[in-house]
């Protein structure tokens, strides 16, 4: 053994070759830490120092390779400035130069995923051969900043700089096929030959057979582009990709930025410009954000595992109505593997919902995810039905009929006689409060809220909804099934319209006051759509559709009358008594005709202009500042309220739900971290300020003072 620590060891076989084995110690991954780090350079250190070595591998114990940096550590490091920022990956820069200076060949054997920094490891060595189940890819503009330890110098020498831009800019994992055919592994070999084709290319590099030298030289100098080859992959790709990433995220085009001033130096001249660059990327609001969104996806899928813990699987589901939604869910079901019954009363229904996800399945084949074979065995998981004929052997179902109490009363105490006594039943309710539900059933441990969002294909979040006598298993069985599905669970307490729709109508609630006092509604859209928001209130309220919105905030006003209910009539309210329901028939705050695709295109309707003026009290102008506020404010708060109430246990939680269920921008971290960002004591004196003169909806919490005065925020 030439070196052993926590995370790292180095061995010899009797041939001369030694191989360095990432396995960190009570993890099941390795990360780049901090101490690996140190780990790595005394390892590299120990292998300059051994005599009589032929070669390296550079290999994995654990199913991954390295999936990168220790994220959690970022906060920490980047509070520290940008030259010390610098200086530590100036630091690891020399760790990876030493071995890729080492004086024998190296090979990487990527057995699972190399992602970040584990990738960037990779780059050092001579060769890369890689497992055909594994990834590789350099992810970190998804956070906000750049590769900062040689991923935009090394991969642009090796697979070339449109290549690479595109790997980096667009921070995606690349299949080891994809990674084989652009260049950036040498082999692929299923993963039980993995460790023999590593060898095989040591042997073949000491037999001359393979010159590493040369490979080495090609990743030190400078990119052979002409100054014309420079601007055409340089020039286009940065108005493609800012196109495509938005102002509110920088990293990509910074990213490319670096490629272009690195691609005429040598690999310290380079290393230089990308260390400088990644710190001051980090210094960004933008990098703490999309980090602390990491960070909480990280605690809600470990709370995730836990509530699994308590399941049993879900081998058997079923759905009960076969509309737009029902069809969503079986789709959504059937397409990652669990068998479906999908029951209606309707014979044109079951072919409604079996006509929607045959339509999901046709966009992947025509995707290329795949192919008409797996389409069909895919689409056979899912079982229209008339009857409760197979139901005994159910695991769960998924009530979704229409968002009406007695009709899912009667549709839940009808189908509790249908299945076993371990089936768990829940319901695909936005709104009606799950211990209502649960009044006439048998046994209600066995129920819970599963709330989907439309569509449900596309939307990552599940609400699952905890009633009063709700049981951990039927929880845990929801929770796994979930996940099972590819969404991300979030566990909520009952209460009106639950998390998201509760959070979400104050917002509806703070532009509804915005019109009355004189604001232009496409001037709102314009402005929060600029905030960072996917599309603003009026737009949003004509897809969720005006007589769903009306129908919730009817709900919502009765649990929470002093900040909810409404005397006078509201913007909202008009549109749908003047069938104005939005996309579903046309013509909302906006008018609608079909683009080319025959999808809904929004324009602009001068009659909407004149429903809208029996609402306004008075004219008045608004900055963008006092729309946002505006806004804003009244969301926050609702979310605020709704952890002091415990109906979501953690920041986390709740800040995950806003962006996976309504698209809180991503950028600014979720509602409770947008507090903290605006600092809690000046955010309770705006909310003071505005409650003056709007009301309930705008005052801040008796606990948000005190966190206010304490000095205290949501996140450490």
């Amino acid at each position: 053994m030439i070196y052993q620590g926590n995370a790292i060891s180095v061995a010899t076989n009797g041939d001369g070759i030694a191989t360095l084995t990432f396995d960190l110690k009570d993890e099941s991954i390795n990360k780049l830490s901090s101490s690996v780090v140190g780990e790595l350079d005394e390892a590299v250190k120990a292998l300059q120092d051994e005599n009589g070595i032929k070669g390296l591998i550079i290999a994995s114990a654990k199913e991954v390779f390295i999936v990168g940096a220790d994220i959690t550590e970022f906060h920490g490091l980047f509070d520290k400035g940008e030259d010390f920022l610098i200086e530590m990956n100036q630091k690891v820069h020399a760790i990876f130069n030493a071995i890729e200076d080492l004086p024998f060949p190296t090979v990487s054997a990527i057995n699972g995923l190399a992602l970040g920094g584990g990738c960037e490891v990779t780059l050092t060595t001579d060769f890369r051969v890689m497992s055909d189940k594994a990834r590789i890819g350099l992810p970190e503009t998804k956070l906000g900043i750049v590769p900062g330890w040689g991923g935009c110098v090394r991969l642009p020498r090796l697979i070339g700089a449109d290549n690479a831009v595109e790997w980096i800019a667009g921070g995606s994992e690349n299949k080891a096929q994809d990674a084989l055919k652009m260049g950036a592994v040498d082999v692929v070999v299923p993963g039980d030959q993995l460790e023999a084709a590593a060898l095989d290319i040591l042997t073949r590099a000491n037999a001359g057979e393979l010159d590493y030298q040369r490979r080495r030289e090609e990743k030190m100098g400078p990119l052979h582009l002409n100054p014309i080859e420079q601007m055409m992959a340089f020039e286009t790709a940065k108005g493609y990709v800012a196109g495509k990433a938005g102002p509110h995220y920088p990293a990509p085009i910074e990213a490319i930025k670096v490629i272009q001033r690195g691609a005429g130096e040598g690999r310290e001249r380079a290393q230089a410009i990308e260390a400088k660059a990644f710190a001051q990327m980090a210094k960004t609001d933008v990098c703490f954000n999309l980090v602390g969104l990491f960070l909480n996806d990280q605690v809600v899928k470990k709370k995730a595992s836990r509530y699994e813990k308590q399941a049993s699987n879900v081998t058997q589901a079923a759905v009960l109505g076969a509309g737009i939604m029902g069809g969503g869910i079986a789709y959504q079901s059937a397409s990652k593997g669990t068998p479906i019954l999908m029951k209606d009363i309707k014979e044109e229904a079951l072919e409604l919902g079996l006509k929607e996800a045959r339509k999901l399945f046709a966009k992947q084949v025509e995707r290329g995810k795949l192919d008409t074979g797996e389409m069909a065995e895919r689409l056979s998981n899912i079982r229209p039905t008339l009857s409760y004929g197979d139901f005994g052997h159910v695991d769960l179902v998924v009530e979704a009929v229409v968002e009406n109490p007695k009709v899912k009363d009667a549709v839940l105490t009808e189908v509790e006689e249908m299945v076993g006594e371990d089936t768990i039943l829940t319901s695909n309710t936005s709104t009606i409060s799950i211990n209502r539900l649960a009044q006439n059933l048998k046994r209600p441990e066995n129920f819970c809220g599963m709330h989907f969002f439309n569509p449900v294909h596309r939307m990552p979040l599940v609400e699952v909804i905890r009633g009063e006598k709700t049981s951990d298993a039927a929880v845990g069985a929801t929770v796994a099934y979930a996940r099972a599905m590819g969404k991300t669970p979030i566990v909520v307490n009952d209460c009106p319209g639950f998390l998201v729709n509760r959070v979400l109508f104050p917002y509806f609630g703070g532009f509804s006051l915005l019109i009355e006092h004189g604001a232009d509604f496409q001037r709102v859209d314009k402005v929060m759509e600029r905030f960072g928001w996917p599309m603003g209130p009026a737009y949003l309220l004509d897809v969720v559709g005006m007589d769903t919105a009306v129908h919730a905030n009817e709900v919502m006003a009765e649990g929470f009358p002093e900040r909810m209910a409404r005397e006078d009539k509201t913007a909202i309210q008009v549109m749908a008594d003047n069938d104005r329901l939005g996309q579903k028939n046309g013509k909302g705050f906006y008018a609608y005709e079909e683009d080319k695709k025959g999808k809904p295109k929004k324009v602009s309707d001068d009659q909407a202009y004149e429903l809208v003026k029996s609402v306004v009290a008075k004219e008045q102008d608004f900055s963008d500042e006092e729309i946002i506020a505006r806004m804003m404010v009244p969301l926050c708060l609702e979310t605020v309220r709704c952890l002091e109430d415990g109906i979501v246990d953690s920041p986390a939680e709740a800040d995950m739900a806003m962006i996976y269920g309504i698209g809180f921008p991503p950028f600014r971290g979720g509602a409770l971290r947008y507090i903290d960002a605006t600092g809690v004591a000046e955010f309770v004196d705006l909310a003071d300020r505005l409650a003056d003169e709007l009301g309930p909806l705008y005052a801040p919490t008796d606990k948000l003072r005190q966190m206010a005065k304490a000095g205290e925020c949501f996140y450490a």
